[in-house]
């Protein structure tokens, strides 16, 4: 199994209606902290295909301390191009649409991880339990709805970080900044389909500083999105004008 790891902060403003469809997703500098705005085009890392950089000089600055789980990430990949995967889809294929998935639909995994977790409620389960999203592919002619969610479930966090050590580390030193910076720790997901997986480390700020309602039909609700297709989701919440989906 090809287990990487990523970083997604907290969920960006709502976009336009008609925006969601061409979203690359939200995404924040590695080294700087620095959060990509509309009009702005932040670097992939091409190793490892995660990582995101505002600029050349902090993906210059970064590589020391990226440079191990790069390797390995690139290495794990091509290891498991060697395991049986769909037939539907290649190997190589099924590796970059998966990082395309959780980068397209990274607002909802991260609400779906605060709600399975129920990190309102009891903030310390981020640190024994993580989220298990796996996702079964169909040969749909669009390619926003070739992913379904086949299960949904929390599982506990230790099984997700014995994949493998450098991951594991990388949680760590993750978590350790998101709490110096105030925050709860880091919420793990692992979004897997047939041999390849994805660990995305969600740094989770304080809970009484987060507006989202607390819901109980979070997995009906991300396996809906997915089918659907949409990458359009925001956060659910109450406001004056009722329940907001996105």
């Amino acid at each position: 199994m090809a287990a990487v790891a990523s970083y997604y902060a907290n969920p960006t403003p709502a976009m336009h209606p008609h925006q969601y469809s061409k979203s690359r997703g939200h995404r924040v500098c590695d080294t700087c902290g620095v959060v990509e705005e509309l009009g702005q085009r932040f670097r992939m890392c091409g190793g490892c295909m995660i990582t995101q950089y505002c600029s050349q000089d902090c993906q210059k600055r970064h590589w020391p301390s990226h440079k191990g789980i790069c390797q390995h990430t690139s290495s794990m990949i091509a290891a498991a191009k060697h395991e049986s995967v769909s037939s539907a889809m290649s190997e190589d294929a099924l590796a970059k649409n998966l990082r395309k998935f959780c980068s397209a639909h990274q607002t909802l995994l991260n609400w779906s991880v605060f709600q399975a977790l129920q990190l309102r409620r009891v903030p310390a389960n981020i640190r024994t339990m993580a989220l298990h999203v796996d996702l079964k592919y169909r040969n749909h002619t669009d390619s926003a709805r070739r992913f379904v969610v086949a299960t949904a479930r929390i599982v506990q966090r230790s099984v997700v970080e014995s994949y493998d050590p450098l991951v594991a580390q990388d949680i760590q030193r993750r978590e350790e900044r998101c709490r110096r910076a105030g925050g709860i720790g880091a919420a793990v997901i692992l979004v897997q389909c047939g041999a390849m997986s994805q660990v995305m480390p969600v740094e989770c700020d304080s809970p009484s500083r987060i507006s989202w309602d607390t819901r109980d039909d979070w997995a009906d609700i991300l396996a809906r999105y997915v089918e659907g297709g949409r990458v359009d989701f925001q956060p659910v919440t109450t406001t004056s004008k009722g329940v907001i989906y996105g």
